[in-house]
């Protein structure tokens, strides 16, 4: 008798080709699933290596009654500013021979001990001569503070706004934007895994006695995504007038957020006007709105600063900032170019306009206004308007008109 598995014509052997076929390629299934697996930890592995092995910058843990001490008790004598995540104070360290900043945590600042060590973790593996610098820490006695380097002239807010400030030269002016762009450059596309500032505004970029940008205050920046991730998912957090609308109406949050946000202050740098100004008309609400349709014609002598027209000015490096500056905060974050873009794309800037001074091919423009003194000072919350010629300013914080020819003073 045939056996059952034989009979029925050519069922035998077809059950046996059958298994042929499939345990060759079973084997080779599972060797192409063990493929994967051991690429997927090896490059888990290659992922925690690197981020392990970034520098670490060395910082020291400070008691809570060393920064009384250096603050005189935090007097108000020593405060040098305040935001929202907390007081600011100069403070010398006799020992350390040094003066360092000192910023003392609100008590909602952070919601956990957890958020306050990654924010420290972050902040050490960053070091560059446009970043201020973490020197130290104190989670001592229901305290929480950071301590940085100390820079000694103050925020781009206070040279943009007046106040007490010499205006800042066209020079100073290009030269701010790039040292800002380049601290912020390597947050972006140097440090691994990437860190997103997500509060580029003008207070927080400090001037230091060289007049060179340092990017400040790291309360709200985050790691950027990893690997081939274009964003991360994030509810938004920032300033307004700086904040990416595209962020904010995505919650997708990338470097190009920073980007959009150091477009606008590009923008301030040529012109000197507030962010939001509830002054201009309400399509001119903000300074996007408001710079363009000058900028798109070629115009910038429409809005940039007074005071630049008092002195030799380039405008035509003055136009290619703000036309910059208007590429940086297209609503497309796409479009937008990266800060390593804009550093490349400013310093040709400067160097073709000091090229042309030094071969002597190239003049500076200046205006002047005959019958006409313009005077730089802070104003509070008034709203100034001058039409000189052809040339209309309309700023905040800025200036005042004094008409020589008829004696009368509008401040």
């Amino acid at each position: 008798m045939r056996p059952s598995y034989l009979s029925q014509g050519d069922k035998g052997p077809s059950g046996f080709h059958v298994l042929r076929i499939c345990i060759p390629l079973g084997a080779t299934a599972g060797l192409f699933l063990g493929f994967l697996l051991f690429f997927w930890i090896q490059r888990r592995k290659k992922r925690r290596r690197r981020r392990n092995d970034w520098p670490m910058i060395e910082i020291r843990q400070y008691q809570f009654d060393e920064l009384e001490k250096a603050t005189e008790y935090f007097s108000e004598e020593r405060l040098i500013g305040s935001g929202a995540f907390g007081n600011v104070y100069k403070g010398y360290f006799d020992e350390e021979k040094r003066t360092l900043a000192i910023k003392i945590a609100h008590a909602d600042s952070y919601e956990s001990f957890e958020e306050f060590h990654n924010e420290i973790d972050l902040l050490s593996r960053v070091e560059h001569k446009n970043l201020v610098n973490l020197v130290g820490y104190c989670a001592d006695a229901g305290q929480r503070a950071l301590v940085y380097e100390y820079v000694s002239h103050g925020s781009l807010l206070e040279y943009i706004v007046g106040k007490e400030r010499k205006p800042l030269t066209w020079q100073q002016r290009v030269n701010i934007a790039i040292g800002s762009a380049k601290g912020i450059a390597h947050l972006h596309e140097e440090v691994k895994p990437s860190i997103i500032h997500r509060d580029i505004k003008p207070s927080n970029i400090l001037i230091n006695e060289g007049f060179e940008a340092k990017v400040s205050d790291f309360g709200l920046a985050r790691k950027g995504p990893e690997d081939d991730a274009s964003h991360v998912s994030t509810q938004p957090k920032g300033t307004p007038g700086y904040l990416d609308p595209a962020y904010f109406s995505t919650l997708r949050l990338s470097p190009s957020s920073d980007v959009y946000s150091f477009g606008v202050i590009l923008l301030q740098l040529v012109s000197a006007c507030p962010a939001l100004d509830h002054m201009r008309n309400r399509s001119q609400y903000h300074i996007i709105d408001w710079a363009k349709p000058s900028v798109e014609k070629g115009r910038v002598e429409d809005i940039v600063d007074p005071s630049l027209l008092l002195e030799a000015c380039d405008m035509k490096v003055m136009l290619k900032i703000a036309q910059l500056g208007l590429r940086c905060t297209t609503w497309e974050p796409n479009e937008r170019p990266t800060m390593r873009q804009v550093v490349r794309e400013l310093e040709e800037s400067l160097r073709h306009a000091m090229r042309k001074l030094d071969d002597g091919e190239h003049e500076l423009e200046s205006i002047s206004i005959e019958g006409v003194t313009l005077q730089r000072f802070y104003v509070g919350s008034f709203d100034i308007s001058t039409s000189l010629g052809s040339i209309t300013s309309t700023c905040l914080d800025i200036s005042s008109v004094s008409s020589v020819n008829n004696g009368e003073k509008f401040n």
